[in-house]
């Protein structure tokens, strides 16, 4: 090599990846190297998403060269251009009937119900979960501080029950559903897995910076599922990640911060297998408090007996599989689809779920909302409260943090909406989704109490439907109490309830009308039925 004609130059190697949301399933995301020079170098940090403009070329590789002892190429990049991507980005591929389209929805005064019960369409119940997932996908609004401090406007999900609750399948959902999602275990990862690595170029010798889950996931949703079976000192990495949303590194002489602005759904189990409701929180969990007031929404999940349940959720799962078998034809299915529209168990249309993912695009690439004219009061009467019971019960911790996800969750359903502002609706939501998620967390002795000294700031909006479903199953359960299941000649159990003593029960709860719930479509796929002559529901166990 001649010296005198050679050309010194800064260069610099950087790794691209596909973007975790445009692989498609069941692909490994493809990777590929870049050579920078000049003044591109340290344009862009593990994490961002960026778009290079460059020749596609191959160089001599020199280890592969000693290795082998004749020449080997690699192709790279040699980059000219590097832009990088906000999410702005994301919604050019929008058409302009589709952004019509998606305006037009949001003006369904139902909009937040139907997202949520657009969540999972295929798993029963849980609605408490739902809603919090939905919550957590749309997110609050991120806030900087006397441009030093940043508050992170990301929602943060444990859900936490017994095995067969469906947790990993409502992560698999949102995987599929999330604009960028990144799902991994907690046996599968470790800490630098999470966060970064610090590896050794095969090429130059140099330490190498290589993003965990948490840096993928930026601007987007961490997955973690078997949260639980992580170890004590790879839980403790993703503290600084989870609150202030960056990851710091100081090791083998590079010292940065990485950006890991994602929210965190995680799934774990309980200690003992089952959660047992006699016990305190703490004991059902492994979980230190640190980690556990990080986490704005707790679900916990019990499989808990209920005769009434587990028949329409019987009857929900056996719908489901004859309806979606495989030897049905696709054009049999569209035909349906098209005649009536998808109703779910709380009798709210469905949005398809590609609809549902470019609505959630488009919703945090222009909705902004704004905590304005709210009752600021009663956030910080609820705030005290919480805080004086929660030192008493031994239940979930609380925290300033959960002050901040109340008007985090507000955000959130306001931008369910696309409004610029949050309103009262939104507060009530998030504060019903909070104290429900306190309940849980309580022993099953004092959560009763609990529910009666917190009355006065349930009075969010709910579906009647919803309301007269969930009063006809403690009048079927007092029934059962009281008679027991006695057969009749056919061997069939009949239960009759009361129409009167229903209707005077449902204007007690603030519905004077029954009449269309007793008709509807709903009210019969659920087995019940109405004797006029008797003035009787009836239902056939």
């Amino acid at each position: 090599v001649n010296s005198e004609q050679t050309i010194f130059d800064n260069f610099q190697r950087m790794t691209i990846q596909e973007s975790p949301g445009s692989v498609p399933a069941g692909r490994l995301p493809r990777q590929k190297d870049v050579m920078i020079t000049a003044d591109l170098i340290d344009c862009a940090r593990p994490g961002d998403a960026v778009e290079v403009t460059g020749v596609y070329t191959h160089c001599p590789d020199i280890s592969l060269n000693i290795k082998n002892g004749f020449p080997v190429f690699s192709t790279v990049i040699r980059a000219n251009y590097v832009r990088k991507m906000d999410e702005s980005d994301v919604t050019e591929d929008l058409t302009d009937d589709e952004i019509f389209e998606l305006r037009k929805l949001s003006q369904d005064p139902k909009i937040a119900d139907r997202i949520i019960a657009s969540i999972a369409p295929s798993i029963y119940g849980h609605k408490d979960i739902k809603t919090a997932i939905a919550l957590s996908l749309f997110g609050g609004q991120a806030k900087e501080v006397g441009e030093k401090h940043r508050i992170r406007g990301d929602i943060n999900v444990l859900l936490l029950g017994d095995p067969g609750t469906a947790k990993s399948q409502f992560l698999k959902y949102v995987e599929k559903t999330a604009n960028r999602a990144v799902y991994t275990t907690g046996k599968g990862a470790s800490a630098v897995g999470l966060t970064a690595a610090v590896r050794k170029d095969a090429v130059s010798g140099e330490w190498v910076l290589e993003g965990g889950a948490l840096v993928l996931a930026d601007r987007g949703t961490c997955l973690i599922d078997e949260f639980d079976k992580m170890n004590d000192q790879d839980r403790t990495s993703i503290h600084e990640a989870m609150e202030q949303q960056t990851i710091s590194i100081s090791k083998a002489g590079i010292v940065t911060t990485l950006q890991a602005r994602c929210s965190v759904i995680a799934a774990a189990n309980p200690v003992k297998g089952r959660y047992d409701s006699s016990v305190s929180f703490f004991e059902n969990v492994d979980l230190t408090e640190p980690i556990l007031s990080r986490f704005d929404v707790l679900c916990v999940v019990r499989d808990a007996v209920d005769p009434l349940l587990d028949e329409n959720l019987a009857r929900f799962v056996v719908n489901s599989h004859s309806l979606s078998h495989p030897s049905e034809s696709r054009t049999s299915k569209l035909a349906e689809a098209n005649e009536a529209p998808v109703l779910s168990e709380t009798n709210v249309e469905l949005i398809p779920q590609d609809l549902l993912r470019k609505y959630l695009i488009f919703a945090r690439r222009t909705a902004s909302p704004r905590l304005g004219n709210v009752d600021h009061e009663k956030i910080s009467r609820l705030y005290i409260d919480l805080r004086r019971e929660s030192l008493s019960s031994g239940g979930m911790p609380i925290a300033l943090r959960h002050l901040e996800s109340i008007v985090r969750m507000s955000e959130a359903r306001a931008r369910m909406h696309l409004r610029s502002y949050v309103k009262d609706d939104d507060v009530n939501l998030a504060i019903s989704v909070m104290l429900e998620s306190f309940f849980q967390s309580q022993k099953f002795s004092v959560m009763r109490g609990l529910k009666r000294k917190f009355f006065k700031y349930l009075t969010y909006y709910r579906d009647d439907f919803e309301l007269l479903f969930y009063l006809l199953s403690r009048l079927v359960r007092d029934y059962l109490t009281s008679h027991g299941t006695v057969t009749d000649d056919s061997g069939e159990v009949t239960l009759e309830i009361d129409l009167a003593d229903f209707d005077a029960r449902a204007r007690e709860m603030g519905v004077t009308n029954t009449g269309e719930f007793l008709s509807s479509k709903a009210f019969k796929d659920r087995g019940f039925s109405v004797n006029q002559d008797t003035r009787r529901i009836l239902k056939v166990l």
